[in-house]
């Protein structure tokens, strides 16, 4: 629902420049989010030890905690400097030139200002794109190291050295990378484990990549692969395999884990010797932008053009059909198709191997019994081929080239996490015999990086039980009481969801709905919005909403109209959107108006029924919408809301000069500023104080005369609502309380939060004062009451 905010048109600015801090603080950064080793921020927090001044990215650094960090040298006094600047092109040039890797354009950065040594030091962090950089500045004689830690461990150093023979004074430090399981990577990386022969790379473009010996190989510990014995490989051939998808990871018949950067279809599983048959993963993303989800499976049969998709709810659709599935076995094309509580199933007898793939809308598993050897192909086998040639664009509608970063999510604990998805290394789990450590991985790779919601928690233990079942035919009693997990059902049992949708679980658990992908979302939330512009034809116009962000805010898009109240919106079944229209013939209550140049139609959305108060504490919906008549400029549509902001005037008054400032709290002790981002909810209290400086308090006492909101800018805005009169509330108004008024030079009030009905506009709050010679308590209003009226005296 639209939440109102508190606008203070009156009389306050927010000034910009360097903010001074003596104890730990935290930053706002959204105005220019780092994205630190493959993960993004939008805050900052800086704190001082005896050995450090530290910069972490999810709370203040504590002894042993496992936060991303840069620790720089100590500051030699109690208080820093903290400030974000836009894009310097000279300091983009001298970066770029000391650091070769870093070829995009800066975006902006921010500093860390500080005295080490009796010297003015800096410690800034570069943002160019996706990629960041560390910048140092340290005059002070002598070295110093820049240590930067991610998940608590030390993944790279910089040394600034000013010597009389270095004479260095700065240092950059590249923090661009892959983020793995509890550990970062830095950008053309690669670490090899002799042991296991397994290498894990980190690309130029930010892709993880896993490789190891091929199947019919064999590490023998030194980091050398050599070919198994011929019996080895006849029984490698006539082995059983199991491929394994969840979330972003996919565990491939090797046990070895590959992370899916993007958003695309991917080969999951081929066999040369049948080469028209193939599975295919699509991965999408969900509620965050940068980690991709399994989305769907596609069999592709050796009929050409034939297609069998495995969808989320238990759905499957021939081609573009819908199939209606039972708990009997069904035939489709030679594929045998089941469908019962724990998922989809189908299966496909080839020459010398069954493949069986198994779909539940987040996990996939596809077994395969028979000579298959080294023969498999794509994600699931041990392919050479490289990421983009197993990236199959064709079968998607949408860019995979682009990757996403997303912003800090502080619900997510890693901590947890882990301990959730170590209950693998415990009873019943140990009793399966299969290797655990792939899934602990993909688990931990996943639950640090995407909240645990949608039944995930479980999805990763349910995966691993159903390979002990199908490989050791082992059955883990009592694990799903153990680990407090639901008997098998398939998530969002047939509930049917747009392209731009998935379907996940409610707040509060239990009920499902179709929520929208972050991507697809972001530009809506971004620019505040629920739908697209306004579309205006010759003599029509419509609005388009969204009605999985509608269902964001719990607006149901069924109780929405025209100002007409018969005039609804209509729901599209396959895309969700809701579209109002009304015509230029005035129908829908449309309203003309004309000016020297336009015939303007005007029509508005509202969930509001005719109503004659001018207040109201509950939250309302409303978005105008207009058209110009044919010749005429067209008029986008525009989304009203109620914003918050603060403006400071320069009053001069005789021979006095001096400012006056208004700032709103949403606390008595004014510790909580309504910001321009804070939401401020209907019928909440909200405390205001109008506050002089310059001012002799001895001699003067400023006198807050009246107080008045209005919807407009002007504060003589048809629609007016009073608060203070003659210095006191509104008698009308039992929510307005002065609580200090002509005692000083500041003056304190509160009242409820309201909207005016109607309309979603902003709401702006004037004030008017006065100043008042001090003669004993002559400046503090009385309230005397009349019928409607309330007169101020200062005796």
């Amino acid at each position: 629902m639209l939440r109102p905010l508190l606008l203070l048109s009156t009389l306050i600015t927010l000034t910009g420049g360097e903010q001074v801090f003596s104890a730990p603080s935290e930053f706002d950064i959204r105005s220019c989010p780092i994205t630190l080793y493959g993960q993004k921020y939008e805050r900052v927090f800086v704190n001082f030890t005896t050995e450090n001044l530290v910069i972490c990215f999810q709370g203040f650094f504590t002894p042993g905690n496992t936060d991303d960090c840069v620790f720089g040298p100590p500051s030699d006094s109690e208080s820093a400097g903290f400030e974000i600047y836009p894009r310097i092109p000279v300091l983009e040039t001298i970066v770029s030139s000391n650091v070769p890797s870093i070829q995009n354009q800066m975006d902006c950065f921010f500093t860390v200002s500080f005295q080490y040594h009796g010297t003015n030091s800096t410690l800034a962090v570069i943002k160019f794109g996706s990629l960041s950089v560390l910048y140092v500045y340290v005059p002070a004689q002598g070295s110093v190291v820049i240590d930067v830690r991610i998940n608590g461990k030390t993944i790279d150093s910089l040394t600034v050295e000013n010597t009389p023979k270095t004479r260095q004074t700065r240092g950059y430090l590249d923090m661009s990378g892959c983020r793995g399981p509890g550990t970062a990577y830095k950008a053309g990386s690669e670490v090899k484990s002799p042991e296991t022969c397994v290498t894990i790379t980190c690309n130029e473009s930010l892709g993880l990549l896993t490789s190891t010996c091929a199947p019919l190989e064999h590490c023998l510990g030194n980091g050398s692969c050599v070919v198994a014995s011929m019996s080895e490989q006849t029984s490698n051939l006539s082995m059983n395999f199991l491929c394994t998808v969840m979330g972003p990871t996919v565990i491939n018949t090797d046990g070895l884990l590959s992370s899916v950067p993007d958003r695309c279809t991917y080969l999951l599983l081929s066999i040369p010797s049948d080469p028209h048959f193939q599975i295919l993963a699509n991965f999408q993303d969900r509620r965050r932008k940068d980690v991709s989800f399994l989305d769907s499976v596609m069999l592709l049969l050796d009929e050409p053009g034939v297609r069998i998709h495995l969808k989320q709810g238990g759905r499957v659709l021939l081609d573009d059909s819908e199939l209606s599935l039972n708990s009997s076995d069904q035939m489709v094309h030679g594929v045998e198709l089941h469908k019962d509580q724990s998922g989809i199933s189908a299966t496909v007898s080839l020459p010398n191997i069954t493949t069986s793939v198994f779909f539940d809308g987040y996990t996939a598993q596809i077994h395969l019994e028979g000579s298959a050897g080294s023969s498999l192909q794509g994600l699931c086998g041990n392919s050479s081929r490289s990421w983009s040639e197993l990236r199959l664009p064709e079968y998607n509608s949408i860019s995979c080239e682009v990757q996403h970063t997303d912003s800090n999510d502080s619900s997510i604990n890693c901590t947890k996490a882990i301990e959730r998805c170590n209950l693998l290394k415990e009873a019943p789990f140990t009793s399966c015999g299969i290797d655990p450590e792939p899934y602990i991985i993909a688990c931990t790779d996943t639950l640090c990086r995407y909240p645990a919601v949608d039944g995930l928690n479980c999805q990763v233990l349910e995966a691993y039980a159903r390979v002990c079942s199908l490989y050791s035919n082992t059955t883990l009693e009592g694990w799903r009481s153990q680990a407090d997990c639901p008997s098998p059902g398939v998530f969002c049992q047939d509930r049917t969801c747009s392209d731009h949708e998935f379907c996940g679980e409610k707040t509060g658990g239990g009920e499902t709905r179709c929520f929208c992908r972050a991507v697809f979302a972001s530009s809506y939330r971004e620019n505040n919005t629920l739908g697209d512009p306004t579309v205006c034809s010759q003599n029509s116009a419509s609005l388009t909403l969204v009605n999985c962000l509608l269902e964001d805010k719990d607006i149901d898009y069924s109780a929405l109209h025209l100002n007409d109240p018969t005039c609804r919106g209509q729901m599209d079944n396959q895309s969700h959107l809701v579209t109002f229209s009304f015509n230029s013939s005035g129908s829908c209550g449309t309203e003309v108006t004309v000016n020297s140049s336009n015939v303007i139609y005007k029509n508005f959305i509202t969930d509001q029924n005719s109503s004659n108060d001018i207040i109201t504490y509950k939250d309302q919906f409303y978005i105008g919408f207009s058209c110009a008549y044919i010749l005429y400029e067209q008029t986008n549509s525009k989304v009203f809301r109620i914003r918050s902001s603060s403006a400071i005037t320069f009053v001069i008054s005789g021979l006095w000069n001096y400012t006056l400032t208004m700032r709103a709290f949403t606390d008595p002790g004014q510790t909580r500023v309504v910001e321009s981002s804070t939401e401020v909810q209907l019928n909440q209290k909200i405390w205001v104080e109008l506050k002089t400086d310059g001012l002799d308090g001895n001699l003067i006492s400023m006198v807050t005369d009246s107080c008045w909101a209005t919807s407009q800018e002007s504060e003589n805005g048809s629609l007016r609502y009073d608060l203070i009169m003659n210095g006191c509330g509104n008698p009308a108004d039992q929510t307005v309380k002065v609580e200090r008024n002509g005692e000083g030079t500041s003056s304190f009030f509160s009242f409820n939060m309201f909207q005016f009905s109607g309309t979603s506009g902003d709401v702006y709050l004037h004030c008017r004062m006065q100043l008042c010679i001090k003669q004993e308590d002559n400046c503090v209003p009385v309230l005397t009451h009349a019928p409607n009226t309330s007169t101020l005296s200062t005796d």
